[in-house]
C-alpha cells in the first residue's frame, strides 16, 4: 500500500482493485493477488526519475474505466500529475456513481482531477515555484472536453450538474485547460484498468518510472 501511494503509480490499479475484496477474498482474488508480488519482484529496481532539465510546470492526465465493475457497473477513475519529468501526484479510485455514457464517466472524474490540480498549484505558490496558468490536463474523450467549454449535451449531464458547474467554472477562470490526447498516449490508462504487460512497461518508461 505504501509503495502505491508514495513511489509506484504503476501499482495503483492492482492495489485499488484487490483492496476492495480484502474482507472477503475468493479464489480468483488470491490468484490475482499472486501476480502483484511477481510483477513487483521483476520491477523491484524501478523508481521515479526526475530531471533538472525537464519542465517543472505541472501537467496531468485523467482517464476512466467506464462500467468496468461487472457487478455494479461503477467506474474506476484515475489521474496522474507530472513535474520535472516524473510523476508527483496520482490516484486510482473506484467510484460509487454509475455513469450513463463514456462522456459522463470521464466528465465526472474531471472534477476529482481539478481538485488535485488546484492543490498542486497552491503548493507551488506556497514554495514560490513559478507556474503558468492554465494547468493542462490531458484526456482522451472529446465529448467530455467539449462539455468543459460549453453547454453541449447539457441535458445528458443534469444529474451531475454540480460537477459540471464546478469544472466549467475552473476552466472559464483560466486555472485549468483540458486537451485531447489519443487513448494510446494517455498515461492515466495504467491506473484505471488492466493492460498488457508490454503496455505497462512502456507506460512506466513514458512516465519516468525507470530501472535504477
Amino acid at each position: 500500500m505504501w509503495l502505491r501511494v508514495a513511489t509506484r503509480p504503476d501499482l495503483s490499479f492492482a492495489v485499488n482493485l484487490l483492496s476492495r475484496f480484502a474482507n472477503n477474498p475468493g479464489r480468483k482474488h488470491w490468484e490475482a493477488f499472486r501476480h502483484t508480488p511477481a510483477y513487483l519482484k521483476e520491477t523491484l529496481h524501478y523508481g521515479i526519475t526526475f530531471s533538472r532539465h525537464a519542465d517543472i510546470r505541472p501537467f496531468g492526465y485523467v482517464d476512466t474505466d467506464y462500467a468496468g465493475d461487472i457487478d455494479g457497473s461503477q467506474l474506476t477513475e484515475g489521474h496522474i500529475f507530472f513535474m520535472a519529468g516524473g510523476p508527483v501526484l496520482w490516484a486510482s479510485k473506484h467510484q460509487d456513481t454509475v455513469a450513463l455514457s463514456t462522456v459522463e464517466a470521464e466528465y465526472m472524474v474531471f472534477m476529482c482531477a481539478i481538485q488535485q490540480a488546484l492543490w498542486l498549484s497552491k503548493f507551488m505558490d506556497e514554495v514560490a515555484l513559478s507556474q503558468e496558468r492554465p494547468m493542462t490536463i490531458y484526456a482522451d474523450n472529446n465529448g467530455a472536453i467539449a462539455n468543459t467549454q460549453n453547454n453541449k449535451n447539457h441535458k445528458q449531464t443534469k444529474h451531475i450538474r454540480i460537477r459540471h458547474h464546478f469544472t466549467k467554472e475552473r476552466v472559464e477562470s483560466g486555472n485549468i485547460s483540458f486537451t485531447y490526447i489519443p487513448s494510446a498516449n494517455n498515461l492515466a490508462d495504467i491506473i484505471t484498468k488492466s493492460i498488457p504487460k508490454e503496455a505497462v512497461l512502456q507506460c512506466c518508461k513514458s512516465m519516468g518510472l525507470l530501472p535504477k
